[in-house]
């Protein structure tokens, strides 16, 4: 609306001031001319009553004196008292009687002191026969004594109408009140011009403003002048470029920021100080998701963050230390550590930061077995060398043949031992990557025949069908070190037909396409536990102890295999259903 802009709230203030000043300035001046017109005439017919008074006393010619007394009082009204005798004189017969003007000279205890006293009386008084009414005009009567000869006191009375006298007053207020309505119309042009000129720059710096909170900020404002306007805009605009700048640098900053916190391998989570999340990067949100989906297979209401996670919190807010704590959701261990943040003096949230510990903590059960099972499985060959030895040295063998059972049983398990040491030599010279291939062209299907014909005999024994499924009408060439493929198709089988009851079967599968050879060794035993599936290529992981236990075998072929299948760059997995059998799979490349 016009009375809330500026333009109009310039205009209303300047026109009100103005309109005001020249209110009281035209009240002063009608008073001052007022009373300037009636102390003008006051004197001006004093100053001529006595003048007459002074004529009529020192003229003899009683009617020359009267004339000139008449053209000496031009617009007012003569009567001169002498004694008994009243001179009168109107320039305007249409007045009042002679008698009436008498009669209120007389009735006047005030204009009568002229006679009485001597003295000089002027006074603004009403006709009395119309007194009190809406038409009685009012006189201005001027008395100045008068003596003639020592014949008694008189007076000349001179009186005039007041309308006559305020009639310049009138005039004079008719142009005081033009030149004010003059005036406030020149003070509206001024002050609608006035308000222009100081707005016109201010509405341009109102569009600017809005430009930049919609973040345009090259928007700049005109400098049409050089006062404190054009000071403003110069003003407006450094504040927009150095906005601009600043906001350049927060964002880079936010960017900086973001692009570390989605780049970081640890997750965080910012708390607020109610324990809300505010801000998270991609591994918390994977721990987040993680959590959820644990929740709604368990159908539980989903809180925000894990229980274990929101005690966290209360405790740092509490204590105002770090704290830390180790979680499991999903079969992930996530180690928690988490700091109060401050806002100055007063703690304003918390940042967690969460590590995914699952393949430390893998690697660390996988070491703790590690050093069982080798402790393990040296331990029996060791115990045994210790007692046959001892049985030798204390003569316990009386014969021949069992010195030679003795030593027998000493030199098998001292090649036992052999086998396991130097099988994990292989493995670890395998997994530092030192082991050195010697890549050949050869007959896929001829290295099946042979490793089949190597097991016939002790799967006979085992009661125990083994039988090479393949297309003999195919060849099947490809490029690989063929000992230590045949080492590995030598463990798989070995290990299908131990754990094979009897009456079994064992197939060594035999396949390609362009690019590959694909190779299985599928039994019908008494297969592998599913949770145990992930761990069947780990050293000396035995899933059923019990079951292997009198077998031979040290827990490293598999391990020892998958080795040898990557270092060709292949791949090696197992499908296994729980008492109807296992098949491993094996995909190598044609040419290494």
């Amino acid at each position: 609306m016009f009375w809330r802009s500026v333009v109009g709230k310039l205009w209303f203030t300047i026109l009100l001031l103005v309109t005001f000043v020249l209110f009281i300035l035209t009240v002063l001046l009608l008073q001052f001319f007022e009373n300037y017109h009636v102390d003008a005439a006051e004197k001006r017919l004093t100053k001529t009553a006595a003048k007459i008074s002074t004529i009529v006393k020192e003229t003899k010619d009683q009617e020359l004196g009267l004339s000139i007394a008449r053209e000496l009082a031009d617009q007012a009204s003569i009567l001169i008292v002498q004694g008994d005798k009243k001179y009168w004189n109107s320039t305007h017969p249409e007045e009042e009687s002679r008698d009436t003007v008498i009669s209120l000279i007389s009735e006047d205890e005030n204009l009568q002191r002229v006679t009485t006293h001597g003295e000089v009386v002027h006074e603004e008084m009403y006709m009395t026969e119309n007194r009190g009414t809406s038409e009685s005009p009012l006189m201005f009567i001027v008395g100045v004594p008068l003596s003639v000869d020592g014949q008694g006191n008189g007076g000349v009375y001179l009186y005039q109408s007041l309308a006559e006298i305020e009639e310049p007053a009138r005039y004079t207020t008719k142009f005081i009140i033009l030149a004010a309505g003059i005036a406030i119309v020149l003070t509206t042009i001024f002050a609608f011009f006035l308000s222009t000129r100081i707005t016109a720059p201010l509405r341009k710096m109102k569009q600017a403003a809005f430009e930049v909170t919609k973040g345009n900020f090259e928007t700049k404002v005109p400098i049409l002048t050089h006062d404190e306007i054009g000071e403003l805009a110069i003003a407006f605009n450094q504040m927009g470029r150095q906005l601009k700048f600043n906001l350049n640098a927060l964002n880079q900053e936010k960017e900086q920021l973001s692009s570390i916190l989605s780049s970081m391998a640890d997750g965080v989570i910012t708390f607020s100080q109610n324990g809300s999340i505010l801000i998270t990067n991609p591994p918390a949100d994977q721990f987040l998701q993680a959590w959820y989906y644990e929740q709604n297979m368990n159908n539980q209401s989903i809180p925000e963050i894990p229980l274990k996670v929101v005690r966290l919190f209360e405790s740092v807010v509490k204590s105002e230390k770090e704290q830390s704590a180790e979680l499991t959701i999903q079969g992930q261990t996530w180690v928690i550590l988490m700091s109060p943040l401050y806002n100055q003096t007063k703690i304003r949230g918390a940042v967690a930061v969460l590590r995914d510990m699952s393949e430390e903590r893998k690697l660390d059960k996988l070491r703790k077995d590690f050093i069982a099972n080798v402790s393990h499985e040296l331990r029996t060959p060791i115990s045994m060398l210790q007692g046959y030895s001892e049985a030798i040295i204390d003569d316990i063998a009386s014969t021949e043949e069992e010195k030679k059972e003795i030593t027998q049983v000493i030199y098998d398990e001292s090649l036992r031992m052999g086998r396991l040491v130097n099988e994990l030599l292989d493995l670890a010279r395998m997994e530092a990557g030192h082991v050195q291939l010697h890549v050949a062209e050869i007959e896929m299907v001829e290295l099946a025949e042979r490793v089949v014909r190597k097991f016939q005999g002790i799967a006979k024994e085992q009661d125990v069908m083994l039988e090479l499924q393949t297309n003999s009408q195919t060849q099947l060439p490809a490029t690989i070190d063929a000992d230590r493929i045949e080492q590995v198709l030598t463990n798989l089988v070995d290990n299908a037909i131990r754990h094979t009851p009897k009456g079994g079967k064992v197939t060594l599968g035999i396949n390609s396409n362009q690019t590959e050879v694909h190779l299985s060794v599928e039994d019908t035993g008494v297969g592998i536990p599913e949770e145990d599936l992930p761990f069947v290529f780990e050293r000396f992981y035995k899933a059923d102890k019990a079951r292997t236990r009198g077998k031979s075998g040290t827990g490293l072929g598999l391990a020892i295999a998958k080795n040898i299948v990557e270092a060709h760059r292949g791949v090696i997995v197992v499908n296994s259903i729980l008492n109807q059998g296992t098949t491993f799979f094996i995909k190598l490349p044609k040419h290494y």
